[in-house]
């Protein structure tokens, strides 16, 4: 199935929907280490990936060079105006670009699209644009007038949806979910709080929604404070719950959690690393070079071995502060090094990262985890499948019924 990337970064939503069967005619990207990393792993061929990777600022980007009606449109555009550690300069920040996607769904018209951004997006301040944007994305031939403003697009996009059952163009209209996640719930290493924002076209009936988390905290839980079976996996001694588990861990003493698989942590993630040395590189460990300069304050404390980490951030300059740090069972901290962030964002080990230290760990701090990636890409792709698999046997039949 074909489709196309934009705001592509470092790669993670790229890699996941390339792995979930979609092979991208375009990963669009401006930022000059990104694009170094996405042609780098494209040269190589890794995972079998032959990218076209499109250097260039997306109001530049030449939809007429594609096909339109391809099957995905992927990307996340900048959620430096709305996430909670930015300006909060929302729909008025000149990096707001939710306006090209829209542009990019009215010309490309893809069968589906899948969005991402940061969870900031869904707070109080921002709900009426948020509303917006879901409703530009429901109905992208509507456009905006340059003699408008969103707030007066919203209302007629509004009048237009009231009108919308009687009006018979389903071949440009979507249907739209959202749902803020959190990766941890399907088997990423790392709390990460992301809003996913997935359509359809319309005259595809297709009728989709979001996976079903595939793990838990209580699982996690249980195996820690309750089997211990997480301990003796490691070969440690069993640790007592934290007091703000107490209840939790009591309550599970009743019987095992939900069938879910338990959270995964940063020592599943990097356990078989070597521990990282300033400056020093592994060539059997590609990107794993210690970082010196860690420490610890109030609020940004470092993630334990043994619950999935913070999330990896961006940061202005590549190190967000205190984040981004592995807080050791002895009380020290340390930054974790490009590769154990490529492992807690679910890359393969053989993704390279081009670019200095900080501006790799800036592309990992943006990226989308390639695993939750590839679920929801899998999950989009099952369903294409069957709508184009039942038009086929609806043709089938119908040239059957006629040549009878």
């Amino acid at each position: 199935m074909r489709s196309i990337e934009l705001f592509t970064g470092g790669g993670g939503l790229a890699l996941g929907t390339h792995r979930a069967g979609f092979h991208h005619l375009a990963v669009v990207e401006l930022d000059t280490n990104a694009c170094d990393t996405l042609e780098a792993n494209s040269d190589r061929g890794v995972e079998g990936i032959d990218w076209n990777v499109v250097r260039t600022d997306i109001h530049e980007f030449k939809h007429d060079d594609y096909p339109s009606d391809i099957d995905l449109l992927a990307g996340g555009a900048p959620c430096q105006p709305f996430s909670l550690g930015g300006k909060h300069a929302g729909e008025a920040d000149s990096r707001n670009l939710f306006p090209q996607v829209f542009k990019a769904v009215r010309l490309l018209r893809p069968k589906a699209f899948l969005l991402e951004n940061v969870k900031g997006l869904t707070r109080a301040s921002f709900l009426l644009y948020f509303d917006y944007i879901i409703l530009q994305l429901r109905f992208p031939h509507v456009e905006h007038h340059h003699d408008e403003g969103w707030e007066e697009h919203k209302a007629r996009l509004e009048r237009f949806a009231a009108d919308h059952e009687d009006l018979k163009e389903p071949e440009a209209c979507y249907h739209v979910q959202w749902r803020v996640v959190d990766v941890a719930d399907y088997g990423v290493p790392q709390r990460r709080h992301r809003v996913f924002i997935v359509g359809f076209r319309e005259d595809l009936d297709v009728h989709w929604s979001f996976p079903a988390p595939t793990h838990s905290q209580d699982a996690l839980l249980h195996a820690q404070y309750v089997t211990g079976s997480y301990w003796n996996e490691y070969g440690l001694d069993r640790r007592p719950a934290p007091s703000r588990f107490a209840r939790q861990v009591e309550r599970l003493t009743a019987g095992p959690p939900a069938k879910l698989e338990r959270w995964r942590t940063v020592r599943d993630a990097i356990r078989d690393l070597p521990e990282p040395v300033e400056w020093e590189p592994y060539p059997a460990h590609d990107n794993h070079v210690g970082i010196p300069g860690a420490r610890a304050y109030p609020g940004h404390t470092g993630s334990p071995w043994d619950w999935p980490a913070k999330t990896i951030k961006a940061g202005d300059h590549g190190n967000p502060g205190g984040e981004n740090m592995l807080a050791d069972d002895n009380g020290s901290v340390r930054y974790f090094t490009v590769r154990e962030l490529a492992r807690i964002q679910t890359f393969p080990d053989d993704w390279h990262f081009k670019g200095p230290w900080g501006e790799s760990r800036r592309q990992l701090g943006n990226a989308v985890p390639v695993r939750m990636a590839e679920i929801l890409g899998r999950s989009i792709h099952e369903s294409l499948v069957a709508v184009i698999s039942s038009s086929a046997r609806e043709r089938d039949e119908l040239l059957t019924s006629v040549a009878d």
